[in-house]
């Protein structure tokens, strides 16, 4: 099982409109990393799980349409900034291992998630994920001695700002 972190990408300001949708760069950036992903084909999650906000459902549509993604898009609690991200740890442990999951997000959830399943506990956060950031795990196959929970590792980590600019 491959997890795939993703930090929705840049979206308008609250005072700009309230319910914080993409920005025009926001849905570039996304059209943009959804097509390298497609051209190299390493992101190929069976489902793909997204908050319930506007910035985050945006990114999940604009990538699983950049991917030609077939699969399963879900809207899931316990992935909003603030959440605990315990809920969403004790889900991936019945998560069915031989499939890929996809989780689009916010900080500072996401750096909360990947640092509780990589080091089994949430801080300090050892990693910072930018906005239309994409951060992979795959379970190391041994458990955190704290949590008993299947310890992660880190695959790789890729951001718009450092792909090759568009043609």
């Amino acid at each position: 099982m491959r997890l795939y972190l993703i930090r929705h990408a840049h979206a308008l300001a609250e005072e700009e409109n309230p319910s914080r949708p993409l920005s025009p760069r926001g849905r570039l950036d996304t059209a943009r990393i959804a097509a390298w992903f497609k051209a190299n084909r390493s992101l190929d999650p069976a489902q793909l799980w997204h908050s319930p906000l506007e910035r985050s459902r945006e990114t999940a549509a604009i990538l699983a349409h950049g991917l030609d993604f077939d699969g399963v898009i879900l809207e899931t609690s316990g992935l909003l900034p603030e959440d605990n991200p315990d809920e969403i740890a004790e889900r991936l442990e019945t998560f069915p291992p031989s499939a890929n999951l996809a989780l689009v997000g916010h900080e500072p959830h996401l750096s909360a998630l990947a640092t509780l399943l990589v080091r089994g506990k949430r801080k300090p956060a050892a990693f910072e994920l930018k906005k239309g950031a994409v951060l992979t795990l795959e379970p190391s196959g041994d458990v955190h001695k704290r949590t008993g929970r299947s310890r992660w590792h880190a695959s790789w980590h890729v951001s718009p700002e450092l792909l090759p600019p568009p043609a």
